[in-house]
């Protein structure tokens, strides 16, 4: 009996260009998060794609998937289980990044063509990553969006290895309906992220 051909890797099945969606409608990135959704994505099919990036440590500028359990849960109002985060600055027990469940699709995509301006090099492939700072984009109205994301994070409470996204697979993991909040629905965190934004 043959043996049967291993599944794609969710971004070898879906390929989102980020250059085609900045400028796409709300309905648009709906009707993309329905398709998404039927697909049955897990965290754990996600981390259990192509093996060859999972890492064990990070670094700053590139973009990672990974189960964290926060040490603080118990005080937290909510928090995401199944972060998808830009780490900006190393801390002595973890880092600190922007973790992009927090805000809707279209915003996350807005503000990662934002950040681009940042990035180390236009060949978005994996040497590319984003140079930046949180004093570099603290206060720009453009990089109001960073605002509710920013998160900071102990390596002692990650579940498990970290899942590099490369950049050519930024724009769709901006889109992957994988945020896993633990508190409070993912509609009811956007609204008071939107808060955070306006203020």
């Amino acid at each position: 009996m043959p043996s049967k051909p291993p599944m794609l890797d969710v971004f070898e099945r879906n390929q989102y260009n980020l250059d085609d969606v900045v400028k796409k409608s709300r309905s648009w990135f709906e009707q993309q998060v329905n398709i998404l959704t039927k697909q049955g994505l897990t965290p754990n099919n996600v981390m259990a794609g192509d093996s060859k990036a999972l890492v064990n440590k990070i670094q700053p500028g590139h973009l990672y998937m990974f189960v964290y359990d926060p040490k603080l849960k118990k005080e937290l109002p909510y928090y995401d289980r199944f972060p998808l985060v830009f780490p900006y600055a190393r801390t002595p027990d973890g880092f600190m990044g922007l973790n992009m469940h927090y805000l809707p699709y279209a915003l996350r995509i807005q503000l990662l063509d934002n950040l681009l301006i940042y990035r180390s090099n236009k060949r978005m492939d994996e040497t590319t990553r984003l140079k930046y700072s949180w004093q570099v984009i603290d206060g720009v109205s453009r990089f109001k969006g960073a605002r509710p994301c920013i998160k900071q994070y102990l390596i002692g409470h990650v579940r498990t290895q970290f899942r590099k996204v490369d950049s050519s697979d930024w724009g769709t993991a901006m889109l992957l309906p994988v945020e896993r909040f633990i508190g409070a629905s993912k509609q009811e965190i956007w609204a008071q992220s939107r808060k955070i934004m306006r203020k």
